[in-house]
């Protein structure tokens, strides 16, 4: 198995430039993989949920606005997670 790279210039951005917000938000995506499989780039089948969670986040298919996390599914939905 190669090692994914992961530029850390592309996803700082997408996280308020907070490596905080990054984890998280690459942890909250990962463990949706987990429960749902549903991934929303192509990424090979044993390549690690944190990796696709990342690779989703740099492709912008998961984005945090206001501490909230939003999930652009297949479907057209927008899901959203965190805050009630």
């Amino acid at each position: 198995m190669i090692m994914a790279y992961q530029p850390l210039e592309e996803l700082l951005p997408k996280a308020s430039m907070s490596v905080y917000r990054l984890v998280r938000l690459a942890s909250m995506r990962a463990t949706e993989l987990a429960t749902t499989g549903v991934k929303l780039v192509p990424a090979p089948a044993d390549q690690k949920l944190a990796t696709t969670a990342l690779d989703e986040i740099r492709a912008g298919r998961v984005v945090e606005k206001g501490g909230d996390i939003f999930t652009d599914y297949k479907e057209g939905r927008i899901k959203k997670h965190g805050k009630s």
